[in-house]
């Protein structure tokens, strides 16, 4: 198999990883159920739901294993992580094989948490160097595919496991330990670290992502709308399977390309390789002046705390896509204090909508980066941050409409800003210690979810007490109210901060246009 072939099957192998690796996006569906499970408070329930976060602190440990370890080896790890945090909850959970403390269930949490950190690193490594020249579009692409983990859990759920509330929460926990070990073992062997440079031409590119977003829009549409619109479970996962295998046809097409090709004249074959080497010099030209332009700087993981940039980049992230993932962790406690019973109709169509959010900076990147009015990544994230804010001011109305259309837009902004910056850390701070660096800003995520949460669970015990309710829910607006605003500014602060940080970077980003 070529090099070139083999890159993307690699690719493919990326999208399948990362459709199931957001294993903490069906929480909400079976949160409400999880808290009747242990009969533990709002409070407990948060902090499982931080659990999960909190795996990420220690996930510079998969960055700094992936220089010195196998890739495939990497991934392994990663899902084998993820089975026994998840495996476990479920045998002491539903099937009452032994019985765990809360806190041993925390650390699975945590253990389960940590291992999408794992994969994501084996993921961005492997798109990052099969296609250097196109890193945001390899990246943005694959990463957009962890926006439908939540959608395909629930169909899966809702077609083996849904007799009843208690045996789908059951038919989670069971899903989230076995799909991404299974998933990891069988593409393990597809990765590659990097591709051999000399033997694919830019038409082989420009032709796969095209083809590539064709299916990818295709597949976003798919989910969007049988979210939307009621249809048999079995028909909707049928459906997402073959989506899913649609993006064979590109390494099943350049295979049969070179087949065709080596039953030709030896002339012909030799003029090929000219041309073929001839497309990769000019490429590879290309590819420098990107690379000179794409990167303001290479910083090692030991000095990023001494840059300025970084601290105004944790920050943005810290406020702005780490409150849109508390958000939905606590989207079934919404849903429920609004008299919404449809929770996971909405995971599903938050996932949907996350998945053309993460997909849409790479389209936009790939069509239209020569123009000049192309918005730079931080500017393209200060604006999704104000469509943040003014979704959560959406949800302060009393109404489902605005409960689905708010759910669906943090979606899709929150989407968005978590595959922008997987770019920006990029740009920032290079991509030779990319694998440490990522993991070290995405700490910001369990450092929100704890507090930020922790607020948002306060606020819900005093109005269940308000309510003189025993079973410790509460029911109505107010539930909610103060920390929907209190989000709403805390998103408002990271647009602020997006905004210092393109002023700094003024110069960097004029010369990238």
């Amino acid at each position: 198999m070529s090099p070139n072939v083999l890159r993307w099957f690699s690719l493919v192998a990326l999208l399948w990883l990362q459709s199931i690796n957001g294993t903490n996006l069906s929480f909400p569906a079976y949160s409400s159920q999880l808290k009747e499970f242990l009969s533990i408070s709002q409070f407990k329930l948060n902090y499982l739901s931080f659990a999960s976060d909190a795996g990420k602190v220690l996930g510079f440990i998969s960055g700094i294993a992936a220089v010195h370890l196998p890739l495939p080896l990497v991934l392994l790890a990663g899902g084998s992580l993820g089975f026994a945090g998840y495996g476990l909850q479920y045998l002491s959970i539903v099937k009452k094989m032994f019985k765990l403390s809360f806190y041993q269930i925390w650390g699975l949490s945590f253990l389960a948490g940590n291992s999408i950190c794992w994969i994501n690193t084996a993921c961005y490594i492997v798109a990052i160097n099969s296609f250097p020249a196109n890193r945001q579009v390899a990246v943005g692409i694959t990463a957009s595919y962890q926006g439908l983990s939540g959608k395909i859990y629930t169909d899966i759920v809702h077609t083996f496991f849904y007799s009843s509330q208690r045996e789908a929460a059951s038919g989670y926990l069971l899903l989230n330990s076995l799909v991404p070990l299974v998933c990891c073992v069988l593409t393990a062997p597809m990765l590659m670290r990097k591709a051999k440079t000399t033997s694919y031409s830019s038409r082989d590119v420009q032709v796969g992502f095209i083809f590539l977003f064709a299916v990818t829009i295709a597949t976003g549409i798919y989910a969007v709308a049988t979210s939307l619109l009621p249809a048999p479970a079995v028909l909707v996962l049928v459906g997402i399977v073959l989506f899913l295998l649609a993006p064979l046809a590109i390494p099943t097409g350049f295979t049969l390309e070179e087949l065709v090709s080596c039953r030709r004249s030896h002339q012909k074959v030799y003029d090929l390789e000219v041309t073929t080497e001839e497309d990769q010099k000019k490429e590879e030209g290309e590819f420098d002046e990107k690379a000179i332009l794409g990167v303001k700087e290479e910083v090692e993981w030991t000095q990023l705390w001494k840059k300025i940039d970084f601290w105004l980049y944790f920050g943005v992230y810290l406020f702005g896509p780490t409150v849109g993932m508390v958000f939905m962790n606590n989207l079934g406690q919404i849903a429920e204090s609004r008299g919404c019973a449809a929770t996971s109709s909405l995971v599903a169509l938050s996932s949907s909508f996350g998945f053309f959010g993460r997909l849409l900076p790479s389209l936009l990147d790939y069509f239209f980066s020569k123009n000049r009015y192309m918005p730079s990544c931080v500017v393209s994230m200060a604006v999704s941050l104000v469509a943040m804010v003014a979704s959560f001011l959406l949800l302060l109305i009393d109404s489902d409409i605005a409960l689905y259309i708010s759910t669906a837009m943090i979606g899709v902004f929150c989407g968005a800003l978590t595959s922008l910056s997987v770019t920006m850390t990029a740009e920032l701070f290079g991509t030779k210690h990319f694998g440490v660096n990522h993991n070290i800003v995405v700490v910001s995520i369990p450092i929100g979810s704890f507090a930020f949460g922790l607020f948002a669970a306060k606020v819900y015990r005093d109005g269940a007490a308000f309510d003189a309710q025993f079973d410790g829910k509460c029911y109505g607006m107010y539930c909610f109210q103060t920390t929907l605003i209190f989000w709403g500014m805390l998103c408002s602060l990271a647009a602020v901060l997006a905004a210092f940080l393109y002023l700094r970077n003024r110069k960097f980003y004029s010369q990238k246009s």
